[in-house]
């Protein structure tokens, strides 16, 4: 069962930019929680890519 949020924190998807840009099969995607009223710009965080092998920017979507 799915846990209630408390608040204003929500859960996002974070999806690499350079992986979408090289065409290659797969994705690179994080799931984490941000706080809507705190940041509520789409969040971009350095995280590491497994199929690129480096770290890369990815971006909150939806």
């Amino acid at each position: 069962m799915a846990k209630k949020s408390k608040g204003n924190r929500f859960q996002i998807i974070l999806e690499c930019t350079e992986h979408k840009a090289t065409g290659m099969p797969g994705t690179s995607r994080y799931v984490t929680q941000k706080n809507k009223k705190n940041t509520p710009d789409r969040l971009e965080l350095k995280k590491y890519n497994p199929i690129l092998r480096k770290y890369t920017v990815h971006k909150e979507i939806k």
